[in-house]
Parts: C-alpha cells; sequence; structure tokens
C-alpha cells in the first residue's frame, strides 16, 4: 500500500530574480501569474517569454476561462508552463500542460486520453493552496453550476518553488483565508481513512504552525504577518503534501456548490463550512481519530476541556476573519436540498476521505444550520 508521494523537486530562493535565473526564464516557456507580480518581480527582469495574465479572463477558473485561455496560448514549441500565482493559477496551468487539450470538461470527466507534454514549474503566491505539491486541479463546471476536481499523477508540478517574497505584498484578507484553507487541508486529511503515520506527520505540523501563527498575529497585530509569512507558505506546503496523500472530505464537498453557483472564493467557502462539519463529525463518533485532533487542537488553543473545541476554534478564526452565513453570499433556502443531492451526485471522490460517513440530510442538515 502506497503511504507517501512527493513529487516534485522543491526549492527555496530568497528573491523572485534568484529564481528566474536558475530556472532561465525565456523564451518558448509560457508563465501564468498576475499582472500586479508581472510589474512588480518580472517586468524589470527583462524576461522574453510569454506571459498570461489570469484575471483578465475572470476571477474563480471555470473550463470556459482554459478553454479560452487554452485557445489563446496555444503554442506547439512551448515546452514549460510556469505558474507563478495561487490556487487559481496553478490550477489553470496543470491542465495547460496536457496536450491536445480542446475542452476542458471533457478532461474533468477523462473522456479523452491524459497525457503531459510539457514541464510544469510552480511557484505559489499565497498560502493556502498545497496544490504545487499535489496532483489536483479544481476548476468550475458552468454548465453544471459547481466545481469539480481531477485528479491524475500527470498533474503533478515537476518542481516547485518557495519564495517568501512574492507575499510580502498579499493583503490580509487574501493571507486570511488562504491559510484558513492551508489549516482545512491539514484538518481534514488528518481524519481521513486514508491518513497514515506519514501524512499525520505532515498534517500535525500544519496545523501547530498556522495556529501558532495566528496567536501571534492576534498579539501583535495584522502586519506581523509579514515577519512569518514563510512559516504559512511551508506549512501551506506541508499541509499540501497531507491532503494530496490522504484527501480531503466534506468540508470540501460541501463548499463547492457555494463556489460553483455563487462565485465565493475557494478558501471563504470552505472556511463557512469547516466547523459545521466537524461538529458533525464529532457528535457522531467523538472517540475515534477525531478524539487525537481535538486533543492535538486543545493543547494547541491552551484549553483543558476538547467538548467544545470547534466552538474555540471558531472563536480565534474569527479573529483572523469573519465567518458569514450563507445567506449572505445570495444562497437561496430552497437550495439547501439542491445543494446536498448535487454534493451525493458529484463529490464522492470527497466523500470517501470523510471521517465518518454522512448520509444525504445530515449534508442538507449542516447546510441549514449554516444557513
Amino acid at each position: 500500500m502506497k503511504m507517501l508521494s512527493i513529487k516534485p523537486e522543491i526549492s527555496r530562493f530568497e528573491k523572485f530574480e534568484e529564481f528566474a535565473s536558475e530556472f532561465k526564464i525565456g523564451q518558448g516557456d509560457l508563465v501564468i501569474t498576475h499582472e500586479f507580480l508581472f510589474d512588480e518581480f518580472m517586468l524589470p527582469l527583462k524576461l522574453e517569454a510569454d506571459f498570461c495574465f489570469q484575471e483578465k479572463y475572470g476571477g474563480e477558473p471555470s473550463d470556459e476561462m482554459i478553454d479560452k485561455i487554452s485557445s489563446e496560448y496555444k503554442n506547439e514549441k512551448c515546452q514549460r508552463v510556469f505558474a507563478i500565482g495561487g490556487g487559481s493559477v496553478i490550477d489553470i496551468a496543470k491542465i495547460l500542460v496536457l496536450k491536445d487539450v480542446t475542452n476542458t470538461l471533457d478532461v474533468f470527466e477523462k473522456k479523452i486520453p491524459i497525457i503531459k507534454d510539457k514541464e510544469l514549474i510552480v511557484v505559489p503566491t499565497t498560502c493556502g493552496t498545497g496544490s504545487e505539491v499535489t496532483n489536483i486541479s479544481i476548476a468550475k463546471i458552468v454548465s453544471k453550476e459547481t466545481k469539480m476536481g481531477l485528479a491524475v499523477d500527470e498533474l503533478y508540478p515537476d518542481y516547485t518553488a518557495i519564495i517568501p517574497e512574492l507575499l510580502l505584498g498579499l493583503p490580509f484578507k487574501y493571507f486570511a483565508y488562504s491559510s484558513i484553507d492551508a489549516l482545512i487541508h491539514a484538518v481534514e486529511a488528518y481524519v481521513s481513512p486514508k491518513a497514515n503515520s506519514f501524512t499525520e506527520l505532515f498534517s500535525v505540523k500544519a496545523i501547530e504552525m498556522i495556529i501558532d501563527g495566528y496567536v501571534k498575529i492576534i498579539e501583535k497585530g495584522q502586519e506581523f504577518r509579514s515577519e512569518i509569512i514563510e512559516d504559512f507558505l511551508v506549512a501551506s506546503t506541508f499541509a499540501g503534501v497531507a491532503f494530496g496523500n490522504a484527501g480531503v472530505g466534506a468540508v470540501h464537498a460541501l463548499s463547492y456548490p457555494l463556489g460553483g453557483k455563487y462565485g465565493v472564493p475557494h478558501g471563504e467557502a470552505n472556511y463557512q463550512i469547516f466547523t459545521g462539519v466537524f461538529k458533525v463529525y464529532n457528535q457522531k463518533d467523538p472517540n475515534g481519530k477525531i478524539a487525537k485532533l481535538n486533543q492535538l487542537l486543545a493543547d494547541k488553543l491552551g484549553v483543558d476541556n476538547s467538548e467544545d473545541i470547534y466552538d474555540i476554534l471558531e472563536t480565534l478564526l474569527n479573529k483572523i476573519t469573519t465567518k458569514k452565513e450563507l445567506r449572505v453570499y445570495g444562497m437561496k433556502e430552497e437550495e439547501i436540498d439542491i445543494f446536498a443531492d448535487g454534493v451525493i451526485a458529484g463529490q464522492q471522490r470527497l466523500l470517501a476521505n470523510n471521517y465518518v460517513e454522512l448520509s444525504r440530510d445530515e449534508i442538507a442538515e449542516i447546510y441549514r444550520k449554516l444557513y
């Protein structure tokens, strides 16, 4: 039984300029990034590569967005794709390294052969995606009004680079939701039935680093994050290793309709669902693997009683960013049952990683309580 895979070679650079020189970015390379990153870090270097700015095509990645980018930047001479950005940029780049993709939905539904014919180099510029070390790409499927995930080994990056400099200008809102997303990755992977002693090492370390960092930020102020941003970046990668091997479950599964229907960013949508799912897990089987998680969280939060640990954790997270009711995003009460049915029908890949099985009615009740 396979226990752990870490596919990309991981490097660290103090400055982006060092990375660009080491990897010799130039002609024949396609760089998927954001214009503000290009202006600050890439334009001064006069790199002779093709650049694609993701935000010119919309917000969260969709199959239609990827199709448009693919058609505009299709270049048979391109041998390498660089993804320099957050989860959206990385998800797009992972599809662009595949051969003969003209319809992204066909790829996600595995209706065509999945063949990788370009090298993929990833530089994360948020501290949450973990996608720099996983074989997973997520996209909104416009026709289905939800998100789908594709998990195949062809999507593993070949190289990953950690460059803390690129995160120093990350606005606090994006820092908050991306790092909470990393925490959720680590927590969901920890209780997954696919977890093992190797993945647990990465989960635990990520949980500890993120919570310790939040405590310091709450004590010293939001700007202190720049002093410890590398800790969050590394923790995100640790969490990526954990969930890339053990998987994530119902939190992600229930968040996808919210992102697909109402365009709620991935990390933000996950945060709205997070503790609601884990409270149900804890009620259904408090004496299994979750008991170890509860004790870990209690120890890190400095409380003696882990009985109400998810309320206590939520109190901490709300000091970083405020959780909202689902209706704030436009969700309608009659969509509770529609979303629950959609999760059961379309997210079995994720639901297989649940700590305990959740019925369709239990999923609907989670939505109802969060509504």
